[in-house]
């Protein structure tokens, strides 16, 4: 999503931005600032030894919450040395995470076996968002390409979808698979706005939301009223879908950012817009992307505000503040991987990190 070169625009945008309009804003909406949490003591990365048991990073809001740190986890940095990471996504068959190092134009392959990071792909088409489909493929959101890539068995490269109606889409960023193999991303234009993160171009589109359905070979527009659509992810029964927007990093209007969720239908049909969490309260705090859990609590990857809300935060379903894992850099993405699912792992700025936590991921 982000990149270095919209700091500034952040700055001049403060708290000021508008509101979102025309949005039922109720139910579990929230625009009170969230807690705002601790800033643990520093550690070395390299010395295990300065390891603090139970992790204070990992910090508890909610009752509820309590029950996913175990005490005996605490939070690794397995890589740093990129520019700005993205869409890390679960490889176990490699015992391996991909992630996106954008500036770079590379996607990284971290080998849990042997704790090595490699190239995977270079040059990578400025990917941003990963995922894999219903078939173990992985699934790509290249901003410089502007274009949904598939990665097949043998290697090959294809293009999924891009364009629209004629016209290209601006700079894929994020990307699910539904379980009937419909393919959903956003489309913001942090991609073409500059040439740090791909292509500098005009763009031909608005910031939609698309679904692609592969047995039709239709791309659809599911909703297209999102400032900057960023990250989104299902609930565990696919009957929600949950999407960010953050306008206030640009976009024809720069509102706040929040969460927004709609409810699922047939055919992929999206009703009952509503906000889950707005952080209008936290002047520039960023919700980028997202994920669940077993239980259907949201896990957000952002930043850019106070330091103390740099890394993971964590809501239940009804949209209450649950913890937050508090990291030295801004989270961008993060997923579920290991073995048992029970692995966050939170592309942050430059590095990757991870933590064992006491629920499984739900993933796409």
């Amino acid at each position: 999503m982000s990149s270095v070169e919209r700091r500034s625009l952040l700055r001049g945008l403060g708290a000021g931005a508008v509101g979102l309009a025309g949005l039922a804003v109720g139910g579990p909406a929230r625009a009170q600032s969230d807690p705002a949490g601790t800033m643990p003591p520093p550690r070395d990365w390299n010395d295990p030894t300065t390891v603090i048991y139970p992790d204070p990073a990992f910090e508890v809001f909610d009752p509820r919450f309590a029950k996913y740190n175990a005490g005996t986890t605490s939070i690794e940095r397995i890589f740093t040395g990129a520019v700005w990471t993205e869409g890390p996504v679960w490889f176990g068959d490699w015992h391996s995470l991909l992630f996106s190092d954008i500036p770079n134009n590379r996607i990284l392959c971290y080998n849990t076996m042997t704790r090595e990071t490699t190239v995977f792909r270079h040059p990578s088409g400025y990917v941003n968002g990963n995922t894999r489909d219903r078939q173990g493929r992985l699934v790509s959101c290249e901003q410089g390409g502007r274009r949904i890539s598939r990665t097949e068995y043998d290697g090959r490269i294809i293009t999924v979808v891009d364009s629209y109606n004629g016209k290209r889409l601006n700079s894929p960023n994020g990307v699910i698979v539904k379980s009937d193999d419909t393919i959903w991303f956003t489309d913001p234009t942090y991609g073409i706005g500059g040439d740090h993160e791909g292509n500098r171009a005009e763009p031909e589109l608005p910031r939609n939301v698309y679904r692609f359905d592969p047995r039709r070979n239709q791309l659809s527009v599911v909703v297209g009223d999102f400032s900057m659509p960023n990250g989104l992810c299902f609930s565990p029964d696919e009957k929600k879908l949950y999407i960010s927007d953050t306008g206030i990093l640009g976009g024809p209007d720069p509102k706040h950012t929040l969460i927004r969720v709609f409810d699922v239908g047939e055919n992929g049909k999206l009703s009952n817009d509503r906000v889950f969490h707005d952080f209008k309260g936290d002047g520039t705090y960023i919700a980028d992307d997202m994920r669940v859990d077993e239980d259907g609590n949201l896990w957000c990857a952002g930043g850019w505000g106070p330091p103390t809300m740099n890394g993971v935060r964590v809501f239940a379903p009804d949209g209450t503040p649950l913890g937050a894992i508090v990291l030295p850099e801004v989270g961008g993405n993060l997923c579920f991987g290991g073995h048992q699912h029970n692995r966050l792992f939170i592309a942050a700025s430059k590095s990757i990190y991870a933590i064992d936590v006491g629920t499984r991921g739900v993933e796409y």
